[in-house]
């Protein structure tokens, strides 16, 4: 019975902390459809193809076809650096570092709605072979593109979903 009770409480506490889904109504909710009105524009380099094909994969998750209302701008600073210097003085270990600063501009009135940065870095062993080590390069640089990807559209969510709690708050709404 104390258990029962227990569990009671607990879950009459969980409903009042104001927690919500972040993707509440799904594809046709808030968060879901600003994300789809995203357009991102061509980002230079291999890293910026990379970055932009993974916003846009999480961007149109929740659906595409809307009308863009929103820009991504996008700038990149992908860095491969040497790291720990062996006996023979060649490298041992190598990081690749991705920066991305990004700007959400709404295209009605051209504000910037984030303005924000978002990076990753990941270590890579130099190997004896040059084509494992610039295998290795690459696929840092895909990984590093998903997870900087995953932060921005996160950051993304959660302005657009301040934005629109923002916006039911407003007297007459």
């Amino acid at each position: 019975m104390r258990m029962r009770a227990l569990l009671l409480a607990s879950l009459l506490a969980l409903s009042g902390c104001g927690l919500q889904p972040m993707y509440a109504g799904g594809g046709s909710g808030v968060v879901a459809q600003g994300l789809a009105a995203v357009d991102v524009p061509i980002i230079e380099g291999r890293g910026g193809w990379l970055m932009r094909n993974a916003l846009n994969d999480r961007l149109q998750a929740g659906g595409s076809g809307a009308a863009p209302r929103y820009r991504l701008d996008v700038r990149l600073d992908d860095k491969l650096e040497g790291l720990g210097l062996l006996s023979d003085d060649t490298i041992g270990r190598e990081r690749r570092t991705l920066r991305a600063r990004y700007q959400l501009v709404d295209l009605a009135s051209g504000e910037i709605v984030v303005d924000a940065t978002a990076g990753a870095d990941a270590g890579i062993d130099v190997v004896s072979s040059e084509y494992a080590t610039i295998a290795s390069e690459n696929k840092a640089l895909e990984n590093l593109a998903e997870e900087v990807a995953n932060r921005i559209v996160t950051n993304l969510a959660l302005q657009l979903r301040k934005g629109a709690a923002q916006e039911a708050a407003k007297p007459g709404k």
